[in-house]
């Protein structure tokens, strides 16, 4: 197993059902990941570099797309949600925001392949 996969099998109810679909869509939209850590959190990376991190605290389920590049050019689909420099706060009790996750994901993807050229 990888750290993605060993850290949603340590979670229940909704943050386990929350990050999962993150996780799981993320792969959907970027299937060449692997899994890995940055920052000391688990996190899927593609070439090589953090893509996503989703994360249960204490207050919320966290998403950690590691480029606040990647979180400004996606404002118009986090507006109502808390964000900081670089995460946004899901609420556990609402359904996946697929369009968030998929514009994050596609963000932060085109970011790396732009960098990587």
């Amino acid at each position: 197993m990888g750290d993605v996969t060993d850290y949603v099998a340590s979670l229940t109810g909704a943050d386990h059902d929350l990050v999962a679909g993150v996780y799981a869509r993320a792969r959907e939209l970027v299937p060449d990941v692997t899994e890995g850590r940055s920052y000391g959190m688990p996190a899927l990376r593609y070439r090589g570099r953090p893509l996503l991190s989703a994360m249960s605290t204490a207050r919320h389920v966290g998403l950690y797309p590691f480029s606040p590049g990647a979180l400004e050019r996606s404002a118009d689909v986090l507006a109502g949600l808390r964000t900081t420099k670089g995460s946004v706060a899901l609420d556990r009790s609402a359904p996946l925001p697929v369009d968030v996750v998929d514009r994050l994901v596609i963000e932060r993807r085109d970011e790396i392949d732009a960098a990587e050229g």
